[in-house]
């Protein structure tokens, strides 16, 4: 499950980076490096659905990570 965490870490920080990017500059950091469209909305409900499992599993992540 660790992995899973760690995984769950990483995209949440990359759609962070590309909220901030989109916010600040107006640059699709996902989109630029992706380049196609199905590709992108494939990776954009992946982000989404590790911020569900964040949410709903805080608790439970905390104490595997003690």
């Amino acid at each position: 499950m660790k992995k899973l965490d760690t995984l769950v870490c990483i995209l949440l920080c990359l759609g962070g980076l590309n909220w901030g990017l989109m916010g600040l500059f107006e640059f699709n950091l996902i989109g630029t490096f992706v380049g196609q469209d199905w590709l992108d909305r494939v990776i954009y409900v992946l982000i989404g659905a590790a911020a569900v499992y964040q949410a709903v599993g805080w608790k439970q992540i905390k104490k595997r990570w003690k």
